[in-house]
């Protein structure tokens, strides 16, 4: 798979940030990526590196074997309808990280069958710490590795029934937002029993990296872990039990609840 090509099409602020997500890796070189922006401005800086720029997506797609489409949703069916006469069946795999587009519904765009798949990865990306969640339609195995082989490049992959793709963008994609809030909160809380700004970040960034790396390492659930720093009567319980007191952990969920019914909707 080293010597596959890959076009982005619409390098925003997600195609830019999984372009430069497979450069910081060493097996993706930049002469295999083509990407394309309305815009060029903001991306010929890839030019440097060998990365090849276009405005043109038709050409993007000629020069690729694996196609991802990185466009808002309202772009989609414009530049598939764009590039569909370019598709090939036997040498193109179509990648959507488009929200809300069902794989139906793309193909019925196209108006061939080819393989096609939808991910949702998140804006870690750029530093190659992502989760991204995969559907297919009409894929076959080696399909399937190739796409797995491009989103491991950019951290973690997994694959889900399409029906959870909603889901995934709100726990996967909006949940980096979220983790995000909590740590500025955190911060500002940290500068309120008085650390400085730079200090308190540097502590509260390591302490949430520590409790991910402490799950994933151990494969645990984040109440043992809690139990073994929640002695009676210690600050930790009385900390905790005020913030579910304001309903720190309801809140949440609400608006992740929220934030699904607006996709659904």
């Amino acid at each position: 798979m080293e010597n596959l090509t890959i076009s982005i099409i619409g390098c925003g602020n997600l195609g830019l940030s999984v372009t430069q997500g497979l450069l910081k890796g060493n097996q993706i070189t930049p002469n295999q990526l083509t990407i394309t922006k309305r815009n060029l401005s903001p991306i010929l800086f890839l030019q440097e590196k060998g990365v090849k720029v276009l405005s043109n997506n038709i050409q993007a797609v000629r020069d690729s074997q694996l196609v991802v489409i990185a466009v808002k949703p309202y772009n989609v069916k414009d530049v598939l309808e764009e590039i569909r006469d370019e598709l090939d069946p036997e040498r193109h795999v179509l990648v959507s990280l488009a929200t809300g587009i069902t794989t139906d519904e793309i193909a019925q765009h196209i108006g061939k069958t080819i393989p096609i798949f939808r991910a949702m990865p998140n804006i870690a990306t750029d530093i190659r710490e992502s989760i991204t969640c995969i559907c297919h339609k009409a894929a076959n195995g080696e399909e399937m590795q190739q796409v797995e082989w491009l989103f491991n490049h950019l951290g973690v992959s997994i694959q889900i029934n399409e029906e959870l793709m909603e889901a995934a963008t709100i726990l996967g994609a909006c949940g980096i937002a979220y983790v995000l809030r909590f740590i500025r909160a955190m911060i500002q809380g940290g500068i309120q029993i008085g650390f400085d700004a730079k200090t308190a970040n540097a502590i509260v960034n390591q302490t949430v990296k520590g409790a991910a790396e402490l799950l994933i390492t151990n494969n645990d659930h984040p109440e043992r872990e809690i139990d073994k720093v929640t002695t009676p009567k210690g600050c930790t319980i009385v900390g905790l039990n005020e913030m579910e007191h304001q309903g720190f952990s309801s809140s949440l969920i609400k608006g992740i609840v929220a934030s699904f019914e607006k996709i659904e909707n």
